[in-house]
């Protein structure tokens, strides 16, 4: 602590002397004199207060409570002087801060994915394993990241880079998947923007197939045929919105409605991030709070339609011999691991904004538990309109059935026999009888009915517009709808952009940059723009499922595999726990420990072998919409776009060892980094913090491998490194 960014009064005064002392292990010693008094900080382990007076016992305690005192006055001015809104800007609030990461977190995943696992993996069945995935892998890794933005106060680069510099290449890694998730991502922006402005029309687009003149003098029409097999909201999301080819390979032309709206898109992205949490943080407001009003509002809609306890139904009875299936357990922890944000660098970035002494630890249950109940209200809300537009298709199935067996048997109660098999049937009233072989009798199922495009961007754009469709003022459903996706996927894209720029800032590469922020931004959009127009061709949508299906996944898991080591063996969950308690007031509980050590690494290498095992083994394909039939079929990717994907997911993980391997070769070619401001000392007094010595088996199995571990407190105040005298009053 430097004496001259003391107050004029304590740097004036002599009455008391108080020296710090650091020794090898970044301990701090704090004495005082001429009274023998004597004030003892011992680093974030935790510390260490004693006073004496060989007299007077009440004079030594009024001295030591007011040098006490005098030295967090001190500390306050020199945290003031040094604080992070001098340098890195902060949040204007707590609740701004917690609406940041909720609306990251809660993504459209939530709303499109969610629902569709649950229906396929049991049912409530599925909330078992989902549920316990979420408690020992979801808060542990989500807290990890949250705290350790919190401690450094920098974004992925510069934490990782400080908790080890051999490991800076997570950092690195977090940013680069950032980048190429923000390409695509906001191309379902792009989309939502699209289906918004058409949803201000009085008839909706999509509500009915478009007619073609036909006849010699075209004065007859007829429907599309693409349209009359496939549907309207289908037809209009293939052809007429992405105008798609039938295979990867045929690029085709660019759809300059698509390209426009990417235009605006990013835009509107650049314009909320333009001055960093300054701006997005004030956004956050509305992208954060207003889709759970859609959500509440489409829910008291959703059950007042006919047929949406047949959707809850379907969605939340039990299977539980489903549990058996390791598949289910997988989708399970695949679903915590994407929908909480893990790996990009998003969490450690925004939370290096917050105070130093925020609860990080109730924030990180919070803001976990907020987002998968999110996920189960949005499984609500989509399947109980789900369950709705499935009704009235089967009531429409069953009347094209009962036409069917009318015509046949002049019966609707009939089982018919096999298609293909000779069948005698009355066909006049006088008893003839006429054999005729059995043709194709349509069949109903409800299951079969809810299961079509019942995820992803089928569920959004095609099963929910049809369902909107059939409300009463259809436009206004459809304008609330997409306007909460818009704000969904806004949310999560300031803060995916915000794991890039923050990095960046902090590198401190370009002089000043961090004074000129728009300069930074403009390039990320702009850059980010160009390299969209991939999306915005007829193959487009193929490359989008190509990035949305292999590029994120291996990736996401070993950076947050490589995290987890790195804390738990490289920097030590001894320092680790300090620093939590330093700014919490708590050291994490066993269980938190054990899972960062034992049980998080155990999943995430599972996860990968099945992964890893998926992707080498499997023939892999892909759905193909073809014109002529007006529906899907599957084909096999080219070998192309799997080197494509084989050559991002490389480079998104080969920073890891790269830059490990050249700091141990050379170790000049680094800069060390330079820490940010915290304060220790301050936060060390004002919590009255005690020095945790480990018991032994906590050495042999948490702290195993970690060096100067504390036996007792004498040893650490002993070891004496430097000591610089300051005066007091």
């Amino acid at each position: 602590m430097d004496t001259n960014k003391l107050p004029p009064k304590l740097q004036r005064s002599n009455s008391y002397l108080v020296s710090i002392s650091d020794n090898e292990d970044g301990l701090s010693q704090i004495s005082g004199s001429p009274r023998q008094l004597s004030i003892s900080t011992i680093d974030g382990i935790g510390k260490k207060h004693q006073s004496t007076n060989g007299t007077c016992p009440s004079v030594a305690s009024d001295t030591t409570n007011k040098s006490t005192e005098v030295l967090m006055e001190a500390l306050r001015m020199e945290e003031e002087q040094n604080a992070p809104t001098k340098s890195r800007g902060a949040w204007d609030s707590k609740f701004q801060y917690m609406l940041a990461v909720i609306g990251y977190a809660v993504g459209l995943g939530n709303v499109w994915r969610f629902p569709y696992l649950v229906q396929k993996n049991g049912g409530g069945a599925f909330l078992i394993p989902y549920t316990l995935m979420l408690a020992i892998e979801g808060i542990p890794i989500f807290f990890l990241e949250l705290a350790l933005g919190q401690r450094m106060r920098k974004g992925a680069i510069g934490a990782w880079n400080q908790i080890s510099p051999f490991m800076g290449g997570i950092g690195i890694c977090c940013a680069i998947v950032s980048f190429i998730v923000g390409l695509y991502y906001n191309t379902i922006i792009a989309w939502c923007l699209y289906y918004l402005v058409l949803s201000f029309r009085s008839n909706l687009p999509w509500e009915k197939c478009p007619t073609v003149q036909v006849g010699k003098y075209k004065n007859e029409s007829r429907l599309v045929e693409e349209c009359r097999r496939s549907g309207p909201t289908a037809y209009f999301w293939y052809r007429e919105t992405l105008n798609i080819s039938d295979s990867v390979d045929k690029s085709g032309v660019m759809s300059w409605w698509i390209l426009v709206c990417l235009v605006f898109a990013w835009l509107l992205v650049f314009i909320c991030i333009v001055k960093g949490i300054k701006s997005s943080g004030k956004v956050v407001y509305v992208t954060a709070i207003f889709p759970y009003i859609v959500l509440i509002i489409f829910f008291f809609r959703g059950v007042t339609l006919p047929g949406f306890q047949n959707g809850l139904y379907h969605l939340f009875v039990p299977e539980f011999s489903r549990l058996s299936d390791p598949q289910v357990w997988v989708d399970a922890a695949s679903q915590i691991f994407y929908s909480l944000g893990l790996g990009f660098g998003s969490l450690i970035a925004l939370s290096s904004y917050n105070p130093t002494r925020n609860n990080c630890h109730r924030d990180a249950i919070f803001i976990a538990l907020t987002n998968c109940c999110t996920s189960v209200f949005a499984g609500i809300v989509v399947f109980s309109i789900l369950g709705f537009k499935a009704t009235k298709r089967l009531e429409l199935c069953q009347e094209i059935r009962d036409h069917e067996l009318m015509a046949l048997f002049n019966d609707t109660n009939v089982i018919p026999p096999p298609a293909g098999t000779l069948v005698n049937i009355s066909s006049s009233p006088n008893g003839e009888v006429t054999s005729v072989v059995m043709p194709n009798i349509t069949t109903c199922s409800f299951k079969e009915e809810i299961l079509k495009s019942a995820s992803g961007t089928g569920l959004t754009f095609i099963a929910f517009t049809e369902a909107i469709n059939q409300f009463s003022v259809p436009p206004i459903w459809s304008i609330l709808f997409f306007l909460m996706l818009l704000t969904i996927g806004l949310d999560s894209m300031f803060a995916t952009l915000e794991g890039v720029v923050t990095p960046i800032l902090d590198l401190d590469i370009i002089p000043d940059l961090r004074k000129y922020p728009p300069m930074l931004s403009a390039c990320l959009c702009l850059s980010s723009f160009l390299l969209s127009f991939v999306f915005a061709n007829q193959a487009g949508p193929y490359i989008f499922v190509l990035f949305d299906e292999y590029v994120s996944g291996l990736p996401l898991l070993i950076i947050v595999f490589a995290e987890i080591i790195t804390i738990s063996y490289i920097y030590g969950l001894y320092r680790f726990s300090n620093d939590i308690e330093l700014m919490t007031g708590h050291r994490p509980n066993y269980y938190l420990m054990f899972c960062w050590k034992f049980i998080c690494p155990a999943i995430i290498i599972f996860l990968i072998v099945i992964l890893i095992i998926n992707l080498t083994t499997d023939e892999k394909e892909y759905d193909v919409w073809h014109r002529e039939t007006g529906s899907l079929s599957k084909s096999i990717w080219p070998g192309w776009c799997l080197f494509v994907a084989a050559l991002i997911i490389i480079l998104s993980i080969l920073g890891i060892p790269l830059i490990a391997l050249i700091r141990w070769l050379k170790p000049s070619s680094w800069r060390e980094e330079v820490p940010a401001y915290f304060p220790r000392e301050l936060i060390q007094l004002e919590r009255k913090l005690t020095t945790y010595i480990p018991k032994e088996w906590e050495k042999k199995i948490l702290f195993r491998f970690e060096k100067h571990l504390p036996t007792t407190e004498s040893e650490f105040t002993n070891k004496n490194k430097s000591q610089m005298d300051l005066v007091f009053i």
